[in-house]
């Protein structure tokens, strides 16, 4: 019987063949949507393992060649990504990985990882805690021009209407005066009675959740805290939603969008002048959307600041490749 192994011939390897078609330098060549564990510290110095989507690319610049060697990517990411926390550093090792497997055909990559990590927020009056959960996006690219890292989150907050609570506080003080007359004198507990009762606080502004999309661009050798970039863009802000709440929190809730009211311009200001005084922010973009509950549709704003480009409003947050 013939020894099978003589046999046995290189597996083909078509991809690395000159294209007998059209030829032609490629911007980007690469994969989206591979599931892949990561490890990674929101700020607070506990890592958490998460399930991430990640997208990964590398140029093509042997115009002649047929593709790329897709797989070298996928273990190299599967590597990395899985041996050691996820972060700027991290990720240029990783980029540059990527072009030394394709040295002579690529000198351009990038990455692009989304995950959700876990953040303990206390109550607002209570003693009760509750975790939310936040979108992470990481970005990096490395080229000609350098290395670039930018990290992007979601803040969820409540916007109440400024123009719909001057509204209702009209009607409440017209309904006030149909209740006592202008020459009657007042009894303080039939006034405190009234302003209890539903009759008294005739009308209510409207108000929504609203969500603000932050994109980061860390200053040199600042090492950007998720849980910190959270933290001070929810205190601009006043109203971020709640996890665990008791009536003292929710009571706690109604103060704070009585005293932040806001239109979704203010909301991007506020969150503008918060990041533009962090000395570890290079550069951000903002776009905030109020989700209207006197529309069916929403009020948005965008500002930025910093070294990231402008952007477009149909199109703020383009996911990589740039």
């Amino acid at each position: 019987m013939k020894n099978r192994d003589s046999a046995v011939r290189p597996l083909p390897d078509v991809g690395s063949d000159a294209t007998t078609g059209a030829i032609g330098r490629l911007e980007w060549v690469g994969m989206e949507g591979i599931a892949l564990p990561v490890c990674f510290d929101a700020g607070g110095g506990e890592m958490q393992r998460t399930a991430a989507k990640v997208d990964m690319f590398v140029n093509l610049v042997r115009a002649q060649q047929r593709g790329i060697h897709m797989s070298r990517l996928y273990l190299l990411a599967d590597a990395h990504l899985g041996g050691e926390p996820v972060d700027a550093a991290s990720l240029e090792r990783l980029l540059r990985a990527f072009l030394h497997s394709h040295e002579g055909i690529a000198d351009r990559a990038c990455i692009h990882l989304r995950f959700e990590v876990l953040v303990r927020r206390a109550a607002l009056r209570s003693s009760n805690h509750g975790w939310r959960a936040y979108p992470v996006c990481l970005e990096a690219s490395l080229s000609e021009h350098g290395y670039r890292f930018e990290l992007g989150t979601d803040v969820v907050y409540s916007s109440t209407c400024p123009a719909s609570a001057a509204l209702s506080r009209q009607l409440i003080q017209q309904q006030f005066a149909e209740a006592f007359s202008p020459g009657a004198s007042l009894d303080h507990a039939a006034v405190m009675a009234w302003l209890g009762s539903e009759q008294g606080i005739v009308a209510t502004p409207h108000a929504q959740r609203s969500t603000a999309h932050l994109r980061v661009r860390p200053a040199p050798d600042a090492s950007l805290s998720l849980i910190a970039l959270l933290d001070r863009a929810e205190h601009a802000l006043g109203t971020a939603v709640q996890t665990a709440v008791k009536r003292e929190d929710e009571q706690a809730f109604a103060l704070a969008n009585g005293g932040n009211l806001m239109f979704c311009e203010d909301a991007a200001r506020r969150i503008q002048q918060a990041l533009e005084g962090d000395p570890g922010v290079a550069g951000f973009n903002v776009r905030v959307a109020h989700h209207e509950s006197l529309h069916a549709h929403d009020a948005v704003a965008h500002a930025s600041g910093g070294a990231l480009e402008h952007v477009s409003p149909a199109a703020p947050f383009q996911a990589l490749p740039w």
